[in-house]
């Protein structure tokens, strides 16, 4: 049974990247909507889909009993709270740099989450590393320096989204609501401030809901349900495999978008790149030979062997 939720957590997480992989393609149509306008139609379309969802789902009641565990539970509260700043801080950061042709700079930040997902396991949680996985966490190291150092400045948008989603998982993975009820409280969080700033761009004439047109009203519209899906997907699978395993998974989002940043929207790729990513995904290889029972059965029989020398 807890190998069956350990692969379940894996098709969980691998799925989420994949969407966010892909999500520069919604975005980009609307690189003529503010940013903050973006966020605030995420933020208030989720909350509802969510509070939605609870109530077809027949979740109403026990919605209600989380509440009071939150609003009582200061531990429980303040995991929650800086859950939906640090993911509502990312989704801003994220429209910005996909919006304004960042996109390749965006995909090297979450080249630099896995890393960050992987040391916060091991300082916070105390997870460990095999032999086989220091390597490849070495290596992939070695890659997202390559990386950053071709980058020929300091990337600060990149370590902003790196550090805000690394620590995101965190607060989920030290969370205790299911991933319905965890979400529906982050957006519930942010989202006075959501709807005000859309009555006020409503008001001024400033905002693009409607005004816009019939495809950036739409996309507006569904940027609810394209943040609700991977979140909740990404919940389900950080409550089942480790911090470090959600580390190496989170390769396929960037690797999907650094394809669409290069060959779709024409942003630079050297050498450079091609050598980074080789190491990346050679690290990514290792890392799940390392999770094969031969290589457990390696590095158990190493360490009898050394137990052996001792005695």
């Amino acid at each position: 049974m807890k190998t069956d939720e350990h692969t379940k957590g894996i098709w969980y997480a691998a799925l989420s990247y994949l969407i966010w992989g892909f999500l520069p393609l919604y975005w980009k149509p609307l690189d003529l909507v503010g940013s903050g306008e973006i966020l605030a139609h995420r933020i208030f379309w989720s909350f509802l889909l969510m509070v939605g969802v609870m109530i077809l789902l027949k979740r109403k009641n026990t919605l209600q009993k989380d509440l009071r565990v939150l609003i009582t539970n200061r531990k429980q509260f303040f995991s929650v709270l800086t859950a939906s700043v640090l993911i509502s801080g990312n989704w801003v950061m994220y429209i910005w740099a996909v919006n304004t042709n960042h996109v390749v700079e965006a995909s090297l930040g979450y080249y630099i989450n896995p890393l960050v997902s992987v040391v916060l396991g091991m300082l916070v949680l105390k997870e460990k590393l095999n032999s086989w996985q220091i390597v490849s966490f070495v290596i992939a190291a070695c890659g997202v320096f390559l990386l950053t150092w071709q980058y020929g400045e300091f990337p600060w948008v990149a370590v902003f989204l790196a550090l805000s989603f690394g620590l995101y998982g965190l607060a989920k993975k030290l969370g205790s609501f299911d991933s319905l009820t965890g979400l529906t409280f982050e957006t519930m969080f942010v989202v006075p401030f959501a709807f005000i700033y859309l009555v006020y761009l409503q008001w001024n004439g400033e905002a693009s809901f409607v005004s816009g047109g019939t495809l950036t009203t739409f996309l507006l519209w569904g940027a609810g349900l394209v943040t609700a899906v991977p979140l909740i997907c990404f919940a389900q699978g950080v409550k089942r495999i480790s911090m470090t395993m959600i580390g190496f998974l989170q390769y396929i989002a960037p690797t999907i978008m650094l394809i669409l940043g290069v060959f779709l929207y024409h942003e630079t790729f050297s050498r450079i790149h091609v050598i980074s990513f080789t190491l990346i995904w050679i690290a990514l290889l290792i890392f799940t030979l390392s999770r094969t029972k031969w290589a457990n059965y390696l590095i158990n029989r190493k360490k009898q062997n050394s137990l052996s020398a001792k005695i």
